[in-house]
């Protein structure tokens, strides 16, 4: 949802949906579906569709999904209703001149940024998902369609660059929006089949004390945030 847009007034309730998958990430066994036909998922504790009452918001968020789902937009409202501070891992990751940093010096950032006792943290990583999981008490996936999140990345390659905040030494442009909001479009087309599977199979795997809400519409989100 794009910044400054309000989240729908209705609220339906949730359902939660407990399920337990045995497939883990490099295991095997058999795979489950979400309600709904979302495919196979592993270790989905809570899924939110539109029933019943979720439950309430830890001190130490992971907010995860595809490119496009909506991560920094659904962080600042949590960040406003619980008054956590928000961590955007892509402020922190780019070097001056959008330079990544070298992996042992992006884990020893991470791990100072997640010392707080109190924080949500948006963004993907895979590679250092581990280490966000290992400190987290709430991970909030965001399972927003993929083709919805190729249709944001299209639009916002459209756009003039948004005045956020950007790393230091780091220059916004017209062309370095449009070319990267493409390749993140084509990033969540090839993904689109593996993406939500291989996220949740890392929580399952190193995030098994933390609450997991599977979030799949906006009603869903709204009602998390009344509920945070």
């Amino acid at each position: 949802m794009p910044s400054g847009k309000r989240w729908p007034a209705s609220v339906v309730p949730w359902r939660v949906a407990l399920t337990r998958v045995a497939w883990l990430a490099g295991g095997s066994g058999r795979g489950g579906s979400l309600p709904g036909g979302h495919g196979a998922v592993v270790d989905v504790r809570c899924v939110m569709d539109g029933r019943g009452s979720p439950g309430r918001i830890g001190q130490r968020v992971i907010v995860s999904g595809m490119a496009g789902a909506g991560k920094s937009t659904f962080a600042r409202h949590l960040a406003a209703a619980t008054g956590l501070p928000v961590i955007h891992l892509d402020y922190h990751f780019w070097r001056p001149g959008w330079v990544p940093p070298p992996e042992a010096e992006w884990r020893a950032l991470q791990a100072g940024l997640l010392a707080g006792e109190r924080w949500i943290c948006d963004g993907n990583y895979h590679e250092t998902l581990a280490l966000r999981l290992a400190r987290a008490d709430t991970v909030v996936y965001l399972d927003t369609p993929w083709w919805v999140c190729a249709a944001r990345a299209f639009v916002r390659g459209l756009r003039r660059p948004a005045h956020t905040q950007l790393p230091a030494g780091c220059e916004a442009s017209a062309w370095r929006q449009l070319r990267d909001e493409w390749w993140l479009m084509w990033c969540v087309w090839r993904g689109r089949h593996a993406e939500r599977e291989r996220e949740l199979a890392l929580v399952a795997r190193y995030g098994a004390h933390a609450t997991l809400h599977v979030v799949r519409s906006r009603a869903a989100i709204r009602a998390l945030l009344e509920h945070a």
